[in-house]
């Protein structure tokens, strides 16, 4: 993305992967080319994510197994986290783990009380290919950690049990686009 632009402005809405779909349930392959292509499908995440107001999106949401992800984010003191990172790792997560109402771009209109750690540290790169280090503490680690989960295969359901997890799956169930 060019210095200056506004992320997702020339990008375009694609579909959103729903819970269910074997893409959100596999590891997601690491990005080996860094070109024009990625440039494209990171603006169209930012346009994607824009679209269905949401804080974060990962590239297998939106149908494309590569470890890509973007984020525009608050964290807990209302600071704006914007960006995106390419073959993230999540290196560091830690602090108090606070339960806290999480949804899911790929689960529309549902939440529920996940277990996360108030503090993370993801390393990667940018769509340029330069190394990037985000620290997020409050709701904005909770996001980071989000993100990183759908890359590996995982959705915040994967992390409930017992009545939490059951109350959940039994929404989906009901829900329009669960069917």
């Amino acid at each position: 993305m060019r210095s200056g632009s506004i992320p997702g402005a020339r990008g375009r809405v694609l579909p959103m992967t729903l819970l269910g779909d074997p893409v959100l349930q596999a590891p997601c392959e690491e990005v080996t080319e860094f070109g024009p292509e990625l440039v494209r499908l990171v603006e169209d995440m930012f346009a994607t994510m824009y679209h269905a107001r949401g804080v974060g999106l990962a590239a297998n949401q939106v149908g494309r197994g590569l470890r890509v992800f973007v984020y525009d984010c608050p964290d807990d003191d209302d600071v704006r986290h914007l960006g995106h990172v390419v073959n993230p790792r999540l290196v560091s997560a830690e602090g108090i783990v606070l339960r806290g109402p999480e949804g899911c771009l790929s689960l529309p209109g549902l939440e529920a009380g996940v277990e996360r750690y108030d503090e993370a540290v993801v390393e990667g790169f940018t769509v340029d290919g330069d190394r990037v280090r985000v620290r997020g503490s409050g709701f904005f680690a909770r996001c980071l950690q989000h993100e990183c989960d759908h890359l590996e295969g995982r959705v915040y359901v994967d992390r409930l049990s017992g009545w939490r997890r059951s109350r959940v799956m039994r929404k989906v169930a009901k829900a329009s686009w669960g069917r």
